[in-house]
């Protein structure tokens, strides 16, 4: 087994993959958790995907994709924000015509890039953790550290803003600030993450490992510290799968997450399917449900 372990470890490319890993499962994980407490999934779904533009413009034009991709980023969030405060539009459909208007125009403009230089950008949408540089784990290691710096800074304001936004304006706390930079290390996260997992599955690592951790433990910073060894061990545990079994990395790494999910959700001591002390009672009242809708 220790061979097992050790044998990746001889080539660069794996060496650099698994920094890259160990990155991103920390940083999703960490940020992640504001967005599943604050209920805002669909919010990271939305980021997600309007990064796409950003990194095909900047690939036409020989920029840093990073940058072209937290500028795309930036934008849809103040897109999002212009239309639900100067329109009747709620946010949640604000999200979706931001996040389809975006993803169609990146979709379109990577089909364009392909068929003019024939070559192939898929990596954009489903991440290729095995092809960084060391130039990209370097990008990665800062970004990842401007967002630990940033949640550390602030996480008593953030803590409050996120369980009573309205408390913390009535406390003289910037709400407005705080969701536009909340927004922004979610845009930085993505940005950091769209080389190991793409931009399509981001959000499984942005959500699934935080909520994993706040089906186990009560307090938020728990869920931090939980979901991030998770979100780590995930990112190793799939990197090394793919590597024996010849699967795709971004998505074992989300699969290695999703099953963490599930045992969480069958087995957690205060929610867990099996374990609930009302399980039978549970049972009971869904037998007597399927009972009445077949007959």
């Amino acid at each position: 087994m220790l061979e097992a372990l050790i044998e990746p470890l001889q080539y660069s490319f794996m060496q650099r993959s698994l920094i890259i890993a160990i990155l991103v499962g920390l940083i999703c994980a960490v940020v992640g958790s504001y967005l599943m407490v604050q209920r805002l999934a669909l919010l990271g779904d939305a980021i997600s995907h309007s990064v796409l533009p950003g990194l095909a413009i900047a690939f036409m034009l020989g920029a840093n994709i990073f940058i072209g991709a937290f500028i795309a980023g930036v934008i849809s969030t103040m897109a999002i924000a212009f239309i639900k405060t100067r329109s009747p539009i709620k946010e949640d459909a604000a999200m979706g015509i931001v996040f389809s208007a975006f993803f169609a125009l990146g979709i379109t403009l990577i089909t364009i890039i392909q068929k003019s230089n024939k070559i192939d950008l898929n990596h954009f949408l489903f991440g290729n953790i095995l092809g960084v540089t060391f130039d990209e784990v370097w990008d990665t290691a800062i970004i990842a550290a401007i967002i630990l710096f940033v949640v550390g800074l602030l996480y008593k304001e953030l803590l409050f803003y996120t369980f009573d936004p309205l408390g913390a304006q009535a406390a003289g706390l910037p709400v407005n600030l705080l969701n536009f930079g909340l927004m922004l290390l979610i845009a930085l996260t993505i940005v950091a993450s769209m080389k190991a997992v793409g931009v399509i599955l981001v959000l499984a690592l942005l959500i699934t490992p935080g909520a994993t951790a706040y089906l186990l433990v009560k307090r938020l910073h728990q869920v931090m510290i939980l979901g991030a060894g998770i979100g780590i061990f995930s990112s190793i545990s799939g990197m090394y799968l793919s590597y024996f079994y010849n699967l795709p990395s971004g998505p074992a790494i989300v699969l290695v997450a999703s099953g963490f999910f599930i045992l969480a959700l069958l087995f957690s001591p205060s929610y867990g399917i099996f374990t609930q002390k009302d399980l039978k009672l549970g049972q009971s009242s869904l037998w007597r449900e399927l009972k009445q809708l077949f007959r």
